[in-house]
């Protein structure tokens, strides 16, 4: 049986950067605090958990005055930052570098622009964090669209200025762009602009071919992460045997059925050590198939 860890799926530069300042943090002996859940993978944050991160929500943040608090690679919108000066609160700030140069541009544009003739429309995932963080930079203003059917609430007779949440597919963006040209009015003007993460962008590519090239595919993601749903859907466009995993304990002996080709991939939010646990899952299931003469 050949199994291979797919060498490009695990942490992105953002997520790995985040975990690591947690764990820096921690080692040190300082007690800290994660504003919302530090990846969405619900192993990792209890791995973190167990070492002493302490997850808690925007409901509780605005009472820990003098605590030390962790943002995400996710990022927040302005007025975490404001509550924290105003409370005392001290910030590790883990905000991956590309939602922070993205958040940049949308509040210079934001700032600069015309509202009565111009708006701000982002594409993504009405309440993700990272859209939380971007709609933010406008003072709540910018209209969120999830795909090119969501499009009704634009006024086509204004300029749009059109960014994407930085995990989002490149084909659902240009899905988005091409709906919003056919609708704009005369004398109106679409400028968008290229906010997606390359990293993310090339992992679509790569898994494709990773997928394509075993019989069985385990893909293991938590069931919040956004990219996860995306690449769990590129897998499952060139590969049917894909089965959707959290980790070992979902591994199944049907899953061995007609294979002697397994891959195990993931998402930019699934830890390594969980892929190579899957893989241990999978030798000890062979195992016991071949010792009971049932493996095919």
């Amino acid at each position: 049986m050949n199994i291979e860890i797919d060498q490009d799926s695990g942490f992105c530069f953002g997520v790995l950067s985040a975990i690591g300042k947690a764990e820096e943090e921690l080692r040190h002996g300082n007690e800290l605090y994660c504003l919302g859940d530090i990846v969405h993978n619900g192993m990792e944050c209890r791995r973190l958990s167990e070492l002493g991160l302490k997850t808690i929500s925007h409901q509780q943040f605005g009472t820990l005055g003098g605590a030390r608090v962790l943002l995400r690679a996710h990022g927040e919108p302005p007025s975490t930052y404001e509550t924290a000066k105003r409370v005392g609160i001290s910030l590790v700030d883990a905000t991956c570098p590309v939602v922070l140069k993205l958040q940049k541009r949308i509040r210079e544009q934001y700032d600069k622009m015309d509202p009565e003739h111009q708006q701000i429309v982002i594409y993504g995932q009405k309440g993700h964090a990272e859209v939380l963080g971007l709609v933010g930079q406008t003072d709540g203003n910018a209209i969120v669209v999830e795909s090119a059917a969501d499009i009704s609430g634009i006024d086509f007779s204004r300029d749009i200025f059109l960014y994407s949440q930085t995990t989002k597919p490149s084909s659902g963006y240009s899905g988005v762009i091409e709906a919003l040209q056919s609708r704009m009015r005369d004398g109106a003007t679409l400028t968008y602009f290229n906010t997606i993460c390359g990293q993310v962008s090339h992992r679509r590519e790569h898994i494709r071919e990773f997928a394509a090239s075993h019989k069985v595919i385990l893909f293991v993601s938590g069931q919040k992460s956004s990219n996860g749903k995306v690449l769990l859907n590129e897998c499952m466009q060139v590969n049917p045997r894909t089965f959707s995993i959290e980790g070992p304990g979902d591994i199944t002996s049907e899953m061995l059925t007609d294979t002697d080709s397994i891959g195990i991939c993931g998402a930019t939010s699934t830890p390594k050590w969980l892929m190579e646990q899957c893989r241990q899952e999978l030798l000890k299931l062979i195992q016991v198939q071949e010792l009971s003469g049932g493996h095919k």
